[in-house]
């Protein structure tokens, strides 16, 4: 298998791109999967030093009972598409628009999209597992490449949100729903602790900012840096009541984050090492 960074402004087209060199064999890598890259590369590596859109996503949505829940769906889920994307781009803006954007930048869904979600149903017609949170944390034994987990909306709202020490992230639900798992998560975050010997990583949710009425949908991201020293970082910002502090020599850790604006999505397929020219031998 071999990888490929794609890298565009305009996330369509980006998405379009790493999905056309996926193919039917390969895959776009999920947050779970790049946490798993990650963990296996030396700091030095690209993955540790810049930003990447996973596609990984999570959904709040209210099930036909009333309650509202978090659905993560692993693999691709209801913007697995290029195409959902834009019809979210091209909608209208009027806030009462059924496709378009939140408030805070989640892309609004239909009561439909939201329905078939819980049930593990998505737009391409594909059938993926939904795990419970409580089964998932117990442990899942191969997980499939796509997948979902549902953890109740007042759970992952009192989740901390910020620059968190490790053991609390460790048992913390969103990041064990994010990771694919408490063993992933626990190894990921041991990782990331020795880069620069810190204290703590930033997590990001916005369940304390949004309307959970409004069934939406946010992407993964998973930021990198090649600094990696802003951790613990000590300035307190009044308004988000969190210690934040963004930019390239930053580490602001992952979150949900806006649908829009530049993308950069890593794309896995097979390859065929006889006619490939990467690890042949030069001379030099």
């Amino acid at each position: 298998m071999g990888a490929q960074i794609f890298f565009g402004s305009y996330r369509p087209s980006t998405l379009r791109r790493a999905l056309s060199f996926a193919g039917d064999d390969g895959f776009v890598a999920s947050l779970p999967q790049l946490l798993h890259a990650r963990t296996d590369a030396p700091y030095g590596n690209i993955l540790w030093n810049t930003r990447f859109n996973t596609y990984s996503e999570e959904s709040v949505v209210t099930t036909p009972q009333g309650n509202h829940v978090v659905v993560v769906i692993h693999g691709g889920g209801i913007y697995a598409s290029p195409a959902r994307y834009e019809k979210m781009y091209y909608a209208s803006t009027d806030t009462r628009s059924e496709h378009g954007f939140t408030g805070q930048f989640a892309g609004k869904i239909s009561a439909r999209e939201a329905r078939d979600l819980l049930e593990g149903r998505m737009p391409d017609g594909t059938g993926v597992p939904v795990y419970p949170f409580k089964e998932f944390k117990q442990g899942i034994s191969d997980l499939p490449i796509r997948y979902g987990v549902v953890l109740d909306y007042a759970l992952a709202r009192q989740s901390e949100c910020g620059y968190l020490e490790f053991e609390v992230l460790k048992d913390d639900p969103n990041m064990i729903a994010r990771a694919g798992g408490v063993a992933m998560a626990a190894a990921y975050l041991d990782k990331f602790r020795d880069r620069h010997h810190t204290m703590r990583m930033g997590h990001w949710h916005p369940y304390h900012q949004i309307d959970p009425d409004q069934p939406q949908t946010s992407t993964l991201f998973l930021a990198g840096n090649k600094g990696g020293t802003r951790s613990d970082v000590d300035d307190f910002d009044p308004v988000s009541r969190t210690q934040r502090e963004d930019g390239y020599h930053s580490e602001t850790g992952m979150g949900s984050g806006g649908m829009g604006g530049l993308a950069r999505y890593v794309a896995v397929a097979p390859r065929d090492v006889s006619t490939d020219v990467r690890d042949l031998d030069f001379g030099v």
